[in-house]
């Protein structure tokens, strides 16, 4: 068999942390910002992990499992 091809979109979007939790990035931060308060851009900011419920497919879509 050939072997299995990383989702090019999924491996720019996410990262694996040291203990094997998958990061990603919050949505909204990239435009239409003047209409959210400093607050909701700085909480945007940093990153969050993937829900238990995604992280099998997002494992799949990465070639991990």
């Amino acid at each position: 068999m050939p072997k299995m091809k990383t989702n090019s979109g999924a491996k720019k979007r996410f990262a694996l942390t040291g203990t094997g939790k998958i990061k990603r990035k919050h949505a909204f931060k990239s435009h239409i910002l003047t209409k959210k308060t400093k607050k909701a851009k700085r909480n945007l900011t940093h990153t969050g992990l993937v829900a238990g419920v995604d992280v099998t497919n997002v494992k799949k879509l990465l070639c991990l499992k």
